[in-house]
């Protein structure tokens, strides 16, 4: 596929409009629906949660049921009907997509959007257009709140994408099913080869949790126990500006950490940038480089990282600025990384979060703790011995994390490819 000259046969001379998904089908919010609602059998149900985590981009069957009776009361899902996801604590999953193929009608609760495609969209294409930052650029110009993100129905219609040749409906679902036809393709390649990688990395990662566990296993007497505390510094903690505002974000340059970025590993960068005006207007602040900040709320929760950069994070991050005349920020951070069901059993509330008191009173073993210089370089040692470990089984710069990284790239830059199209200057999306 060579650039924009494959995509330019594809069209074929055709002219692109871009229209509001409104325009292009009927959008209506789901109402009702509960996680205690969920049954064994009974109708299919879509829950907003399991989108894209257990069904990809499109699904024949459901993993959750509702009873007839409160299905008559929810949003009905039909064949070639999407679902997008409107509510979420972190932005990126507000607007992620399924196309429901299933033979039964379905329904849907309240944290998602029912899209019915009307005769010039096929609602694939629409699923695969809300991967790219063109779109995730559109949704956060209507993004509404802080802690929990939300896009309603109303706005969402007003989204514009790409269309072929809208006069021609024939013509333009040809030339969308194709686009989806070589995207599913190159998906299906993209899964396998990956897998492949994903096979050899699981091995690589159970040798190195035979040797951390080694490493990080102490007999009565060996160490000295201190808590998390005793060897920190200072404790940070973050906030998140008001999503929808275009000065908090547009051009920032301030890097702004969310807890989804946290994964065991170090962060030389972030995905979103805020701006000084959304510093000065919410509770994010700066936070210096070499923190062990772990994650404290939801899904996340009990995950850490080390920021090799200064930035700022949101209210669901903890950093721990360590004392270096009594810890080594390294050795803490792969302790709390090796203790991580650990630490996440922790949690309190229906969502198992953390808190400061919680993580700073977690335990850390300090060797020589009585003699502080032979105590940082067996520290010392014992981070330098687990790091070359942790390069080869999750660095993104070396071994198979990063081939399995340029994959993901690969496949994002064709399908980029494939779903740029001229924008006008007058389109706003």
């Amino acid at each position: 596929m060579s650039d924009t000259n494959y995509l330019d046969r594809l069209l074929d001379g055709v002219a692109v409009e871009w229209k509001a998904l409104g325009a292009l089908g009927e959008l209506l919010r789901g109402n009702g629906l509960q996680k205690k609602d969920f049954t064994d059998t009974g109708v299919p149900a879509i829950h907003y949660g399991q989108i894209y985590t257990y069904y990809g981009l499109s699904t024949k069957q459901t993993k959750s049921f509702v009873s007839p009776d409160l299905a008559k009361q929810l949003r009905k899902v039909d064949k070639g009907d999407v679902v997008i996801t409107n509510t979420s604590e972190n932005f990126e999953d507000v607007g992620k997509s399924l196309v429901y193929l299933g033979e039964h009608q379905a329904v849907t609760g309240g944290h998602a959007t029912v899209l019915k495609p009307g005769r010039c969209l096929l609602g694939k294409y629409f699923a695969y257009f809300t991967q790219t930052e063109e779109f995730s650029g559109a949704k956060r110009k209507y993004a509404k709140g802080t802690k929990v993100i939300d896009v309603s129905a109303t706005d969402m219609a007003k989204i514009k994408i790409p269309i072929p040749c809208p006069e021609n409906p024939k013509k333009s679902l040809e030339i969308q099913a194709e686009i989806v036809r070589i995207l599913d393709a190159f998906t299906e390649l993209t899964a396998e080869l990956t897998a492949e990688l994903t096979a050899e990395l699981t091995a690589r990662k159970k040798q190195y949790n035979y040797y951390r566990d080694k490493l990080l296993s102490f007999e009565d007497g060996e160490v000295e126990w201190k808590t998390l505390g005793d060897v920190t510094k200072k404790w940070y903690s973050g906030g998140t500006p008001t999503a929808g505002k275009p000065e908090y974000y547009d051009g920032g340059d301030i890097p702004w950490l969310r807890t989804q970025e946290v994964k065991f590993s170090d962060i030389e960068s972030t995905d979103v940038k805020i701006t000084q005006k959304a510093l000065e207007n919410s509770a994010a602040k700066w936070i210096p480089a070499n923190c062990v900040i772990i994650a404290i709320s939801g899904a996340t929760a009990g995950r850490s990282a080390i920021n090799k950069i200064p930035l700022t994070t949101n209210q669901h991050c903890g950093c721990l600025a360590i004392d270096s005349a009594k810890a080594l920020y390294r050795y803490v951070f792969h302790w709390v990384s090796f203790n991580y069901e650990n630490i996440k059993a922790l949690g309190q509330g229906a969502r198992g979060d953390l808190n400061s008191s919680i993580i700073k009173g977690f335990k850390l073993p300090i060797p020589y703790a009585d003699d502080p210089e032979k105590s940082l370089a067996e520290q010392a040692r014992i981070a330098a011995i687990l790091d070359k470990f942790d390069a080869l089984t999750n660095s993104l710069t070396e071994g198979l994390p990063r081939e399995i990284e340029l994959r993901q790239k690969q496949y994002a830059y064709y399908r980029d490819l494939l779903l740029s199209f001229p924008k006008p200057e007058d389109v706003a999306a």
